[in-house]
Formats: structure tokens, C-alpha cells, sequence
């Protein structure tokens, strides 16, 4: 027979389950003093998802460094997950640089703990490198140009089949519809102007070949990866579309001053087209007359500014409907300034 759990653990676990009532109830402060009694308790469980909660700010302070020290606790006592954001973290250059070598092996431990995301990330990035080597990955093929001035610009097999794959599975279940940010009220609101699907990763929620994507966007246009946001992938049903917009933040617009000046302006976008099996669906650039449909595995980057850092209005696109079939499309908005402040060292 097993062996029982003992009364702290049985208590550990009830904390849990309450933490999870509490922010179905919107009770979100309650539910961390639970999560933080299991934890003192021993639960690596509870410690776990407090580091995750504090390290990108969940319904809980923003606090990385103690989230950090946390997830690092989590995993020198056994767990699979701390393992594998704790390879995130350095991946994405936690202490002001990427490394790779110690993120391959935290995936290795994660994967050999049976955290079988950390197993497949591996696998899909030895499909690119058997090796897995990261100065490889960073190695873009030279792109060809649909407009110069502003420049628009297309990496024919940017991604491969594997990276599109996993890219699709990985947001699978995370789809919600998608948003506009509205500086005003400085919340996301539904648009008519943007039916489609979207699912974001912030720092705990995204993976290896999330990042290894990223790496490779910001070896081919020549921006550093700490100025890369969070990445997003959409989904388009048919009918679904994006209306005329412009991916640049406005400085002229109140509410988006003070963000430019903190964060920086979004520079450039880059999509990767994770399929082609639709008909319609086309990126287009009403004001330039680019209207492009990507194979699969393709990048496109544009840029968003002009040569002073200022928008350039010329940039405004859409992305029209499928007529038939679904389109998958991985995003990347790129800031003049880093995105994440501890990526800057």
C-alpha cells in the first residue's frame, strides 16, 4: 500500500484547492495568503505556481526577483515545471544575456522529471539542429524585398514544418478573442474592426521554441532580442478578420505618451505564416498596394517607423479574411527600447 500523505500535506493541498475557489471568485489576494501557507507547509506544488504568479505579475504583485528565488527552490526540490520555466528564464537572458547551454539543460532535467512540453520542445528544436545549437538557429535566410521605402520585406522558409506545427498546438486551448487595447479606459475591449482569434504568452507561459523563433527574428532584421514583446499566435476562422490598423503606438493619441517613452516605439512586426491550406486571407498594405499571402513556414517584416522614430502612417494593413479553411499566423512586434527590464542587465 502507498504511503498516506501526511497532515501538512493533506492541509497543503486544501490551501490549493481553496487558492483555486478564491480567484474563480475574483478573490485574488486571498487566494495568494493560501498558496503562500502551502508553500510554507512544503507543498512544491503551491511554491511553483506562487513563482509563476509573482514573476509576471498574475492577479498577484509584480515581484521577479522572489519569484525567481522561488521557482529555483521549486526545482532544486524536484519539480518538472520549475525546471522547465527556469529554462525559459534563462533562454529569454535572465542576468542581462541568453543561455542557451543551461536552458537545454534545465529542459533536459524537466524532460527527464516527465515534463513531456520540455521533451517535445527538444525534440522540435533537434529537428532544426540535431545538435541543438543555438548559434545555428539564429541563422536566417536572406529575405527579398516587396516595397523599400517603407521597407516590407518576405524570409521565404523562415520556420520549418516542425516549428509551424508546434507553434499551432501550443496555442491550442488558449484561443480567446481577440482585443484592443483602448487607452482611455486602459483596457482590452472587443472591436467589430478585429473578429479573430488570439493566444499570447507572457514570460511563464511561453517555451523554448517560443524564444528560439524570437532569437531568429532578431538575427534577421538586426534588432536585440530583449526588445522583443511577448509573442502572439491568431487565428483566423473563416470570415475572420483584422480591419485597417496601424501596429505602431501613437505618441499623439492620450494614454500612449507616457508608454512610448517608458517602453519605446514598436518598430517593426514580423509574422511567420504557420499554414497556407486556406484560400484568401491575405496580409494587406492598402497604402503601399501589397496585398500577400504567405506559404507556410514564411516570414514577413515591415517597418513601423520612420528613420526619426516617428510612425509611419504609410504602414497600415489588415489582414483580410479566409474565404475558406483556418489561418494560423505567429506574431512578433518589436520595441526601440527592451521589453523586459531585466533583459537589459
Amino acid at each position: 500500500m502507498g504511503q498516506r500523505p501526511s497532515s501538512g500535506g493533506r492541509v497543503a493541498t486544501a490551501e490549493i484547492e481553496r487558492a483555486e475557489r478564491l480567484d474563480a471568485a475574483g478573490r485574488h489576494d486571498e487566494a495568494i495568503d493560501c498558496l503562500a501557507r502551502a508553500t510554507q507547509l512544503g507543498s512544491v506544488e503551491a511554491k511553483t505556481r506562487l513563482a509563476k504568479r509573482l514573476i509576471v505579475g498574475d492577479r498577484a504583485p509584480l515581484l521577479l526577483a522572489p519569484g525567481v528565488d522561488l521557482m529555483r527552490e521549486a526545482a532544486a526540490e524536484g519539480s518538472a515545471e520549475a525546471a522547465a520555466i527556469l529554462a525559459v528564464l534563462a533562454a529569454a537572458g535572465l542576468g542581462g544575456r541568453q543561455d542557451w547551454a543551461s536552458a537545454l539543460e534545465l529542459a533536459r532535467l524537466a524532460a527527464a522529471r516527465g515534463w513531456r512540453r520540455a521533451a517535445r520542445q527538444l525534440e522540435v528544436l533537434a529537428s532544426l539542429d540535431p545538435r541543438l545549437n543555438a548559434t545555428s538557429w539564429a541563422q536566417a535566410p536572406s529575405p527579398i524585398a516587396l516595397h523599400d521605402d517603407p521597407s516590407v520585406r518576405v524570409f521565404p522558409s523562415f520556420l520549418s514544418g516542425e516549428v509551424c506545427a508546434w507553434l499551432v498546438e501550443s496555442a491550442q486551448g488558449r484561443l480567446e478573442r481577440a482585443k484592443v487595447y483602448d487607452p482611455a479606459s486602459k483596457t482590452d475591449l472587443i472591436s467589430e474592426g478585429r473578429t479573430n482569434s488570439a493566444a499570447t504568452f507572457n514570460l511563464v507561459e511561453t517555451d523554448l521554441v517560443h524564444l528560439m523563433v524570437q532569437t531568429r527574428i532578431s538575427a534577421a532584421i538586426g534588432v536585440p532580442f530583449a526588445n522583443m514583446e511577448g509573442t502572439t499566435v491568431l487565428h483566423y476562422a473563416p470570415g475572420e478578420q483584422i480591419t485597417d490598423h496601424y501596429d505602431f503606438v501613437d505618441p499623439s493619441i492620450p494614454g500612449y505618451e507616457d508608454e512610448v517613452r517608458t517602453r519605446g516605439e514598436r518598430i517593426a512586426t514580423f509574422l511567420v505564416y504557420l499554414n497556407e491550406d486556406y484560400e484568401g486571407g491575405e496580409t494587406e498594405f492598402s497604402v503601399l498596394g501589397i496585398r500577400h499571402k504567405g506559404r507556410r513556414g514564411e516570414g514577413l517584416c515591415f517597418i513601423n517607423a520612420l528613420p526619426d522614430g516617428t510612425p509611419d502612417r504609410r504602414t497600415r494593413h489588415a489582414g483580410r479574411p479566409p474565404l475558406r479553411g483556418e489561418k494560423w499566423v505567429f506574431t512578433q512586434f518589436v520595441r526601440s527600447k527592451p521589453a523586459v527590464p531585466f533583459f537589459a542587465g
